[in-house]
Protein backbone atom coordinates (compact mmCIF):
# COMPACT_ATOMS: atom_id res chain seq x y z
CA UNK A 1 0.00 0.00 0.00
CA UNK A 2 1.02 3.57 -0.45
CA UNK A 3 2.18 5.76 2.40
CA UNK A 4 -1.05 6.68 4.13
CA UNK A 5 -2.20 8.40 7.28
CA UNK A 6 -1.56 5.38 9.47
CA UNK A 7 1.89 4.72 8.02
CA UNK A 8 2.84 8.36 8.44
CA UNK A 9 1.66 8.36 12.05
CA UNK A 10 3.81 5.27 12.66
CA UNK A 11 6.79 7.56 12.47
CA UNK A 12 5.73 9.09 15.78
CA UNK A 13 6.20 5.71 17.41
CA UNK A 14 9.86 5.93 16.59
CA UNK A 15 9.94 9.59 17.58
CA UNK A 16 8.32 9.10 20.97
CA UNK A 17 10.52 6.11 21.75
CA UNK A 18 13.67 7.92 20.72
CA UNK A 19 16.24 9.79 22.79
CA UNK A 20 18.78 12.52 22.17
CA UNK A 21 20.63 12.14 25.44
CA UNK A 22 24.29 12.69 26.31
CA UNK A 23 23.82 10.38 29.29
CA UNK A 24 21.58 7.31 29.12
CA UNK A 25 21.12 7.39 32.90
CA UNK A 26 19.03 10.54 32.62
CA UNK A 27 16.17 8.64 30.99
CA UNK A 28 15.98 6.18 33.87
CA UNK A 29 15.32 9.01 36.33
CA UNK A 30 12.30 10.38 34.47
CA UNK A 31 8.70 9.31 34.73
CA UNK A 32 7.65 7.40 31.60
CA UNK A 33 5.22 10.09 30.41
CA UNK A 34 7.83 12.82 30.85
CA UNK A 35 10.33 10.67 28.96
CA UNK A 36 7.93 10.12 26.04
CA UNK A 37 7.15 13.84 25.87
CA UNK A 38 10.76 15.00 25.92
CA UNK A 39 12.03 12.39 23.52
CA UNK A 40 9.32 12.96 20.92
CA UNK A 41 9.84 16.72 21.13
CA UNK A 42 13.62 16.39 20.81
CA UNK A 43 13.46 14.14 17.76
CA UNK A 44 10.72 16.11 16.02
CA UNK A 45 12.84 19.21 16.44
CA UNK A 46 15.88 17.39 15.04
CA UNK A 47 14.01 16.22 11.95
CA UNK A 48 12.32 19.55 11.26
CA UNK A 49 15.63 21.40 11.53
CA UNK A 50 17.54 19.10 9.17
CA UNK A 51 16.71 19.53 5.46
CA UNK A 52 18.25 16.15 4.65
CA UNK A 53 16.01 14.36 7.15
CA UNK A 54 12.93 16.27 5.99
CA UNK A 55 13.89 15.51 2.41
CA UNK A 56 13.92 11.77 3.04
CA UNK A 57 17.68 11.12 3.09
CA UNK A 58 17.44 7.42 3.96
CA UNK A 59 21.06 7.09 5.08
CA UNK A 60 20.62 9.84 7.66
CA UNK A 61 17.20 8.58 8.70
CA UNK A 62 18.56 5.06 9.15
CA UNK A 63 21.38 6.43 11.30
CA UNK A 64 18.88 8.37 13.42
CA UNK A 65 16.73 5.29 13.95
CA UNK A 66 19.70 3.02 14.67
CA UNK A 67 21.48 5.34 17.08
CA UNK A 68 18.55 7.09 18.74
CA UNK A 69 15.44 4.93 18.60
CA UNK A 70 16.60 1.36 19.03
CA UNK A 71 18.21 1.76 22.47
CA UNK A 72 14.81 2.68 23.92
CA UNK A 73 12.81 -0.27 22.62
CA UNK A 74 12.79 -3.76 24.15
CA UNK A 75 13.03 -5.67 20.88
CA UNK A 76 13.51 -9.05 22.52
CA UNK A 77 10.21 -8.79 24.37
CA UNK A 78 8.49 -7.30 21.32
CA UNK A 79 9.80 -10.07 19.05
CA UNK A 80 8.95 -12.94 21.40
CA UNK A 81 5.41 -11.59 21.85
CA UNK A 82 4.96 -11.19 18.08
CA UNK A 83 6.22 -14.72 17.37
CA UNK A 84 3.97 -16.16 20.08
CA UNK A 85 4.18 -19.66 21.61
CA UNK A 86 6.59 -20.93 18.97
CA UNK A 87 9.22 -18.52 20.29
CA UNK A 88 9.91 -21.08 23.02
CA UNK A 89 10.45 -23.75 20.39
CA UNK A 90 13.15 -21.74 18.63
CA UNK A 91 16.79 -22.39 19.41
CA UNK A 92 18.82 -19.55 20.94
CA UNK A 93 20.40 -18.97 17.50
CA UNK A 94 16.97 -18.81 15.85
CA UNK A 95 15.69 -16.42 18.53
CA UNK A 96 18.65 -14.15 17.88
CA UNK A 97 17.99 -14.20 14.13
CA UNK A 98 14.27 -13.52 14.63
CA UNK A 99 15.07 -10.52 16.81
CA UNK A 100 17.68 -9.21 14.39
CA UNK A 101 15.47 -9.55 11.30
CA UNK A 102 12.37 -8.15 13.01
CA UNK A 103 14.38 -5.18 14.19
CA UNK A 104 15.66 -4.57 10.68
CA UNK A 105 12.13 -4.78 9.25
CA UNK A 106 10.81 -2.25 11.75
CA UNK A 107 13.81 -0.02 11.19
CA UNK A 108 13.19 0.07 7.42
CA UNK A 109 9.46 0.59 7.87
CA UNK A 110 9.79 3.53 10.25
CA UNK A 111 12.71 5.02 8.39
CA UNK A 112 10.33 5.50 5.48
CA UNK A 113 7.67 6.96 7.76
CA UNK A 114 10.09 9.40 9.40
CA UNK A 115 10.55 11.08 6.04
CA UNK A 116 6.86 12.10 6.19
CA UNK A 117 7.23 14.24 9.34
CA UNK A 118 6.07 17.83 8.81
CA UNK A 119 4.17 19.84 11.40
CA UNK A 120 3.20 17.08 13.85
CA UNK A 121 3.39 17.45 17.60
CA UNK A 122 2.81 14.90 20.35
CA UNK A 123 0.59 15.73 23.33
CA UNK A 124 0.97 13.37 26.30
CA UNK A 125 -2.15 12.72 28.38
CA UNK A 126 -2.08 12.49 32.20
CA UNK A 127 -0.50 9.25 33.35
CA UNK A 128 -2.25 6.85 35.71
CA UNK A 129 0.58 5.23 37.61
CA UNK A 130 0.95 3.98 41.16
CA UNK A 131 4.17 4.12 43.12
CA UNK A 132 6.33 1.14 42.28
CA UNK A 133 4.65 0.36 38.96
CA UNK A 134 7.06 -1.11 36.42
CA UNK A 135 4.61 -1.57 33.53
CA UNK A 136 2.57 1.40 32.34
CA UNK A 137 0.40 2.69 29.52
CA UNK A 138 1.27 6.16 28.22
CA UNK A 139 -1.47 7.72 26.10
CA UNK A 140 -0.69 10.47 23.61
CA UNK A 141 -2.23 12.29 20.67
CA UNK A 142 -0.45 13.14 17.45
CA UNK A 143 -1.60 16.57 16.33
CA UNK A 144 -1.04 18.14 12.96
CA UNK A 145 -3.27 18.53 9.95
CA UNK A 146 -6.66 16.91 10.37
CA UNK A 147 -8.07 15.20 13.42
CA UNK A 148 -5.79 14.24 16.34
CA UNK A 149 -4.59 10.64 16.14
CA UNK A 150 -4.46 8.51 19.32
CA UNK A 151 -1.08 6.87 19.87
CA UNK A 152 -0.55 4.74 22.98
CA UNK A 153 2.61 3.12 24.35
CA UNK A 154 3.30 0.21 26.64
CA UNK A 155 6.53 0.66 28.59
CA UNK A 156 8.30 -1.47 31.14
CA UNK A 157 10.95 -0.51 33.64
CA UNK A 158 13.78 -3.00 33.72
CA UNK A 159 17.23 -2.54 35.17
CA UNK A 160 16.28 1.02 36.03
CA UNK A 161 15.31 2.12 32.52
CA UNK A 162 11.96 2.56 30.77
CA UNK A 163 11.62 0.89 27.37
CA UNK A 164 8.79 0.63 24.86
CA UNK A 165 7.60 -2.90 24.10
CA UNK A 166 4.31 -2.28 22.29
CA UNK A 167 2.30 0.57 20.84
CA UNK A 168 -1.15 1.28 19.49
CA UNK A 169 -1.88 3.46 16.46
CA UNK A 170 -5.51 4.18 15.59
CA UNK A 171 -6.70 1.33 17.79
CA UNK A 172 -4.27 -1.27 16.41
CA UNK A 173 -1.55 -2.78 18.62
CA UNK A 174 1.65 -3.48 16.69
CA UNK A 175 2.61 -6.74 18.42
CA UNK A 176 -0.84 -8.28 17.97
CA UNK A 177 -0.89 -7.26 14.30
CA UNK A 178 2.47 -8.89 13.60
CA UNK A 179 1.52 -11.96 15.65
CA UNK A 180 -1.32 -12.66 13.22
CA UNK A 181 0.98 -12.22 10.21
CA UNK A 182 3.75 -14.31 11.76
CA UNK A 183 1.37 -17.13 12.74
CA UNK A 184 0.39 -17.61 9.10
CA UNK A 185 4.04 -17.82 8.03
CA UNK A 186 4.99 -20.09 10.94
CA UNK A 187 2.20 -22.51 10.08
CA UNK A 188 3.36 -22.64 6.47
CA UNK A 189 7.14 -22.67 6.69
CA UNK A 190 8.15 -22.87 10.35
CA UNK A 191 10.65 -20.75 12.23
CA UNK A 192 13.34 -20.80 9.54
CA UNK A 193 10.76 -19.78 6.96
CA UNK A 194 9.68 -16.81 9.06
CA UNK A 195 13.31 -15.77 9.46
CA UNK A 196 13.81 -15.83 5.71
CA UNK A 197 10.61 -13.86 5.10
CA UNK A 198 11.64 -11.20 7.61
CA UNK A 199 15.12 -11.04 6.10
CA UNK A 200 13.77 -10.50 2.59
CA UNK A 201 11.32 -7.81 3.69
CA UNK A 202 13.89 -6.05 5.86
CA UNK A 203 16.27 -5.87 2.90
CA UNK A 204 13.72 -4.07 0.71
CA UNK A 205 13.87 -0.31 0.10
CA UNK A 206 11.88 1.45 2.83
CA UNK A 207 8.94 2.32 0.57
CA UNK A 208 8.65 -1.27 -0.61
CA UNK A 209 8.78 -2.60 2.95
CA UNK A 210 5.97 -0.22 3.89
CA UNK A 211 3.84 -1.63 1.12
CA UNK A 212 3.94 -5.16 2.54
Amino acid sequence: MKMNRRTSVHSLVALAAAACLPLAALAAEEAPDALIKRLSTDVLTTIKADPALKGGDMAKINALVDQVVLPHVNFRRMTSAAVGPKWRQATPAQQERLQTEFKQLLMRTYSGALAQVSDQTVVVKPLRMAAGDTDVLVRTEVRGKGEPVPLDFRLEKKDGAWKVYNFNVLGVWLVETYRTQFAEELNKTGIDGLIQTLASRGAMPAKAANAQ
